[in-house]
């Protein structure tokens, strides 16, 4: 029968003590203690090299496991993750492809086993489940719909509030700006809105909620200059219902990414807040894996509009 798992250690003890005082047989004393014969010597014969300590449990895992991650695949992994520090174990392993083949390559699990092994994996609050709400605007084509908001401000080094406006395409993902503004106004936003036209062409509708400069609800249609502007380039204004930001999900999950990697610390000043914007647009653009595109990246995915636009 095994040893009782509550007291191991102590009958283990108690057993060598007893086979010490020389007045027990080998026999007796494993009938007494309820092991066999075999476990006995063996006890017997790790007291004698080794003392007490050897009586501890003993781990049975392999030395060397067939399988194991090899430590250059570990090191690229840790590697990764010091450069990409918001990204989990899936997006890590899509850029492994680049340096190792697919045989090497370990499963997302390992990969996550790997991060938090190091140390390096932040638990996270459980969430309440809720029922799922689809995009009301989901564009089977790259330019039919373009989403636009400003992501909320926060303090710079200096005690300057920067509002950042973004532009993505909700198909594709591709993030066309992230532009740091000083106020959340109609002419800092068509300045940006012009100069992405002039790059990336037009879409057929712009989606935004509906705060300023984009709608408004105290006015018809919720039409605001800013939204007149794009209808006489050929644009159509859409927005999401009022207080229910989550219409326009796939922009707002790109805003925690957004504030994760830019604001949390943000910089000193505007001028190097941007550059932070900007190194975040073409990591999210070019590098960072998307599970919404198959872990293709904005860049693999997004074509460009060839609409022209009017008096841009």
């Amino acid at each position: 029968m095994p040893w009782k798992e509550t007291t191991t250690m102590e009958q283990k003890i108690e057993f060598i003590c007893e086979w010490r005082t020389g007045k027990y047989t080998i026999t007796e004393l494993c009938k007494s203690f309820k092991i066999s014969r075999p476990t006995a010597y063996k006890l017997i014969s790790r007291f004698e090299e080794q003392g007490f300590e050897a009586l501890k449990e003993r781990s049975r895992a392999p030395g060397k496991h067939p399988n194991a991650t090899g430590q250059n695949i570990i090191e690229g992994i840790l590697k990764l993750k010091k450069k990409h520090r918001h990204w989990g174990a899936k997006k890590l392993r899509e850029l492994l492809f680049k340096d190792f083949t697919a045989q090497e390559v370990p499963s997302v699990v390992t990969v996550h086993k790997i991060l938090k092994n190091n140390g390096l994996v932040c638990p996270q609050k459980r969430m309440r489940r809720v029922k799922p709400v689809y995009p009301i605007f989901d564009p089977e084509h790259c330019n039919e719909v373009w989403s636009a908001d400003y992501k909320g401000k926060f303090l710079m080094g200096n005690k300057i509030y920067c509002h950042p406006l973004t532009i993505a395409d909700s198909k594709s993902r591709f993030l066309f700006t992230a532009k740091g503004h000083y106020h959340e106004n109609l002419k800092s936003a068509k300045a940006e809105f012009t100069r992405v036209f002039r790059t990336y062409g037009i879409p057929r509708q712009i989606h935004t909620d509906n705060g300023s400069p984009f709608g408004s609800v105290r006015t018809i249609q919720r039409f605001t200059q800013l939204s007149y502007w794009f209808i006489e380039l050929g644009i159509s204004p859409v927005f999401s219902d009022p207080a229910h930001p989550e219409q326009n999900g796939r922009h707002e999950r790109m805003h925690r990414d957004l504030k994760a990697a830019c604001a949390k610390p943000s910089a000193y000043d505007l001028k190097a807040q941007q550059r932070r914007l900007n190194h975040f647009v073409k990591e999210y653009n070019n590098i960072r894996p998307h599970e919404a595109l198959n872990m293709k990246t904005p860049a693999d995915m997004h074509d460009f509009s060839t609409r022209p636009g009017k008096n841009t």
